[in-house]
């Protein structure tokens, strides 16, 4: 009985408090906000939600491995301050978003708190992004479109680094995956299962 408590032990731990250096790339994730804001924000009180919300923002950036994923770690490093969650604010949008992203996601990437809003804000930069997105003609475009309209802006981004993500027919998240050392690479295949490319989304910014 023992034995059989021991292995149900460690399978806990292996499921819940990995450690933290061991996961394979990140998914660097950005928020559509008008999506966003369409089904969850605006309803929550976000702030960014004024007038419907614009262009994408930081969602987080998440420890992968080759197949699912590690979140809520033990981190060798002491959980992110006040201080640190409110400078990183500045990226996240709100020190909540921050503190909860450094929680679950963050505690599994074997950076400090710091080093890791350091990483997010790098990742976030990476991308040159499309400002007119769904500003022109019906608001409607295909994941597919919208992934060619960022591979135009970013020469070299090979297509199987992008995932573009959706809910209820609006476009809602653009993914793209990225070595340890924040170079693009292909999304594993449980990353990839969530894309939209195919499908006709709502990308409307209200006005």
């Amino acid at each position: 009985m023992r034995a059989i408590l021991a292995v149900l032990a460690l399978g806990l731990i292996a499921a819940t408090g990995a450690r933290a250096e061991r996961f394979d790339y990140y998914v660097l994730a950005l928020s559509w906000m008008p999506g966003w804001c369409a089904l969850e924000g605006s309803e929550r009180g976000d702030g960014r939600c004024a007038g419907g919300g614009a262009g994408f923002a930081l969602h987080g950036l998440w420890p992968q491995h080759e197949q699912g994923w590690p979140e809520y770690c033990r981190s060798p490093h002491p959980d992110a301050t006040r201080a640190e969650t409110a400078a990183a604010a500045v990226v996240y949008g709100s020190s909540g978003l921050a503190w909860y992203q450094w929680r679950k996601h963050g505690s599994c990437s074997g950076l400090s708190a710091r080093d890791y809003f350091r990483a997010a804000a790098r990742a976030a930069g990476l991308l040159r992004l499309p400002a007119t997105l769904g500003q022109r003609g019906t608001g409607r475009m295909s994941g597919a479109e919208v992934v060619r309209e960022i591979l135009a802006l970013n020469p070299g981004l090979a297509a199987d680094s992008l995932v573009v993500a959706c809910r209820s027919g609006r476009l809602t998240e653009l993914r793209l995956c990225l070595t340890q050392a924040l170079a693009p690479r292909a999304c594993a295949a449980d990353v990839r299962a969530r894309d939209c490319g195919g499908r006709l989304l709502e990308t409307r910014v209200a006005r």
